[in-house]
């Protein structure tokens, strides 16, 4: 069994590292760590992972489910300590955090996965498979959602590292890096930024690349009251291909292909306890570095002042 334990108590942790954890037979919940102490009934819960070393509770590794700001200190606290790390995406607030998080796990030893929990959505594995040998000849991507919804209240997602839009935004990246035959890079950008935050609540990317056709673009957007969608749409030699509802249904040539495998974060934990059990690790940052371009390329267009 590997002992872990959570790091960033919130509702991502609730609804879907808990389950999944509990779910896998190879990994035990042994505590959670949070400042507010908080953790499922009968999880031991501490402040800080000083407080869970000195506990004596015997852990093996760690889910960085804290902000992106606050997860390079803490990685670096828990390789320190020996435990394997899993890093809730994005896996930072910079790729020079990233690089500095791996570099002290190689050091020491233990796994690191920066884990992308869109990759793993049911149907992504057969998309992969069926781009493999394709001509592209068109891409779109649409990810509009209600951040109202998703983000109630969360002030640090408007913040710097906070990502705005690119929070959901870069699940996208994520899989289109993962089943792409080819590099995308970021040609332009437009972000659209409230007059009240520092973060984009929309966004328009242009890609580049070689084998990507001319016009193949994101539409990133916060402000879907109703139709929320979650698309990729890929044109190739052989017909279309789309990816809906984030990447759990297929649809090729219009017809709906049948997928198969586990859930995203049931699959992100099988993932990780294979690599601690080989002694690998998984460090991808293609969608970070997206991320990172677009905000070098982006032009910045004010718009509305936004409430929560």
């Amino acid at each position: 069994m590997i002992r872990i334990a959570i790091i960033g108590y919130g509702k991502i942790a609730e609804d879907q590292h808990v389950p999944a954890i509990r779910g896998n037979d190879e990994l035990e919940l042994v505590a959670c760590v949070s400042r507010r102490k908080a953790a499922p009934e009968g999880t031991p819960a501490f402040a800080s992972i000083a407080e869970l070393r000195a506990s004596g509770i015997e852990v093996d590794a760690v889910a960085l489910c804290n902000t992106p700001e606050d997860r390079p200190a803490t990685a670096l606290e828990a390789i320190a300590a020996g435990w394997h790390v899993f890093l809730e995406k994005p896996p930072a607030a910079t790729l020079g955090a990233v690089a500095e998080i791996e570099t002290a796990a190689s050091e020491a030893g233990v796994t690191l996965f920066a884990s992308w929990h869109s990759r793993f959505a049911p149907a992504v594995a057969g998309a992969r498979v069926w781009l493999a040998h394709r001509t592209i000849a068109s891409l779109e991507i649409e990810w509009r959602e209600d951040v109202r919804k998703w983000h109630p209240g969360q002030a640090w997602i408007w913040q710097p590292g906070g990502f705005g839009v690119f929070d959901p935004g870069i699940n996208a990246l994520s899989i289109v890096t993962e089943i792409l035959p080819t590099e995308l890079t970021i040609e332009s950008a437009i972000l659209d930024t409230p007059a009240n935050r520092q973060q984009p609540i929309a966004a328009e990317l242009r890609f580049g690349g070689r084998g990507i056709p001319a016009g193949a673009r994101a539409i990133f957007d916060w402000r879907a009251t109703s139709a929320e969608t979650w698309a990729i749409r890929i044109g190739t030699d052989a017909g279309p291909l789309e990816l809906v509802d984030g990447g759990a249904r297929l649809r090729v040539d219009d017809a709906e292909v049948a997928t198969a495998g586990l859930d995203e974060y049931p699959g992100l934990y099988t993932r990780f306890a294979d690599l601690v059990r080989t002694g690998a690790s998984e460090v991808d940052v293609r969608p970070l570095r997206l991320v990172a371009d677009a905000f070098l390329r982006g032009e910045r267009r004010g718009v509305e002042a936004f409430e929560d």
